[in-house]
């Protein structure tokens, strides 16, 4: 979840939404990556997940990794909530996972580097309590009151709205884990072209990285159950957006997008003050019942950006959201997937020739059944399995042609990052259906094994 943003004086003419998301046009040579990913904090011992506080806690994480390596605290109300060095940032999901949003890096090899770097630190902090991490895109044993809500206001309205909306809303703050990276764009013209095949390829993104198959524990039969959870958690922030994909499609028609988004807060003097359900357009006006006379800031329209929650938005920068949280290889792999779709013209050109003819109906098929089939979906004459053989070789030659090489120039480019993707093309088979083998041989259907085996 985003943090509080800072600056940005009061808005005083409705261009300025849209001209906050052109500010991130950016040339080619200044394009970055940025990663994010997010895993669940458990008791060795227990399997059960970690509390905010105590011996064994995520505050105790938070703290071990401030003074051991130097990172800088964060704090909400005198609670310790997230941590900040070098460009990057530490903080807690709803349930008390843990999240790592990377720096803007400029290479697969370098954004690789830097989640290995963050893994290898939280596991020596976790070791020394008896703390284990584990990365699923879904908690796949706890019930919902076992997993305690971190000390964050937008958390504690979230909370109460979700009850309101949707029926997974509560589910999704507190038992789901995601992996994404943020890229940037040159352009109008070229956010839109990005925009449409984030959404319309984001399906195959959620089949490759399903890693969620069980719920409560119990065989889910989603092979992505977190897929699931988010398409049942609130209809007016969350979707493909279809509006991307007709005509006039731009900076400003997000801004309509956006601003037709229910509110959840203000953020004033380090307090989260309850907007939920109002109208941005009524604060621009300074009609906003949560502040009567107030106008809205520019930092304030860019926390309301981060409560819209489709498959792909965009900021001064797009988010690709559709993958589940889970193991080492994938974690690098989801990034090296899309910068080579994105970041290369003719290899975004050929991503968008497979996606156009599709209609509004089958992009939204093909999410529902990636979420359910993975690799196995077929909808509408589309074979997911051959649909992600096609993107992953697009993305092989878009990595080929950045030619970044790595490891001291040892490494000519990047597409060894696709490694663990071309095995799943090769065997058929994702992190969850390699679960679900585990389950029904070696396990016996004990699922506490999967701690034991698929922790970080």
């Amino acid at each position: 979840m985003s943090i509080p943003q800072s600056g940005g004086g009061q808005i005083e003419h409705y261009d300025q939404l849209a001209e906050y998301l052109s500010s991130g046009n950016k040339p080619r040579e200044d394009w970055r990556i940025g990663t994010e990913h997010e895993k669940f904090g458990y008791c060795k011992d227990t399997h059960k997940p970690l509390p905010y506080e105590g011996a064994r806690s995520i505050q105790a994480v938070l703290e071990g990794l401030r003074d051991r390596y130097g990172w800088a605290p964060v704090a909400e109300a005198g609670k310790l909530i997230g941590l900040e060095k070098d460009g990057a940032n530490v903080s807690l999901e709803p349930g008390g996972a843990l999240e790592l949003s990377g720096a803007a890096l400029e290479t697969i090899h370098q954004t690789c580097d830097e989640v290995n770097h963050h893994l290898s630190e939280v596991k020596d902090i976790a070791d020394e309590f008896g703390v284990g991490f584990i990365g699923l895109g879904a908690a796949p044993i706890w019930q919902h009151d076992e997993m305690p809500l971190m000390p964050k206001g937008r958390y504690r309205l979230m909370n109460d709205y979700m009850e309101k909306v949707g029926t997974m809303g509560r589910a999704m703050m507190r038992r789901t884990c995601t992996v994404q990276v943020n890229l940037d764009f040159g352009s109008e013209a070229d956010m839109v072209q990005k925009l449409r095949v984030a959404l319309a390829l984001q399906p195959v993104a959620t089949a490759l990285f399903a890693n969620s198959p069980f719920f409560e524990g119990k065989v889910n039969n989603h092979k992505s159950w977190r897929s699931k959870i988010w398409r049942h958690l609130d209809d007016a922030r969350t979707g493909m957006l279809p509006f991307v994909f007709e005509d006039g499609m731009g900076f400003e028609r997000y801004v309509e997008y956006a601003l037709d988004v229910p509110m959840y807060f203000v953020y004033r003097d380090g307090k989260y003050i309850n907007a939920l359900g109002m109208s941005f357009r009524d604060f621009m006006k300074g009609e906003l019942p949560a502040l009567p006379g107030e106008v809205a800031t520019l930092s304030d329209w860019a926390d309301h950006l981060t409560t819209a929650f489709p498959e792909a938005r965009i900021k001064k920068y797009m988010e690709m959201r559709g993958a589940d949280g889970g193991p080492w290889r994938r974690l690098c792999a989801l990034p090296a997937f899309w910068v080579g779709l994105m970041y290369d013209q003719n290899s975004l050109d050929a991503a968008w020739d497979l996606a156009k003819g599709w209609d509004a109906e089958t992009r939204e098929a093909l999410r529902v059944a990636a979420s359910v089939d993975g690799l196995q979906a077929n909808v509408n004459g589309v074979n997911m399995h051959d649909l992600a053989r096609e993107v992953l070789a697009i993305s092989e030659a878009g990595l080929k042609a950045r030619a970044m090489p790595g490891a001291g120039g040892l490494v000519p480019d990047e597409t060894h990052f696709l490694n663990a993707l071309k095995d799943s093309i090769d065997s058929g088979k994702v992190p969850a259906d390699e679960l679900l083998d585990r389950y029904h041989g070696d396990w016996n259907g004990d699922l506490s094994r999967i701690y034991e085996d698929y922790s970080y």
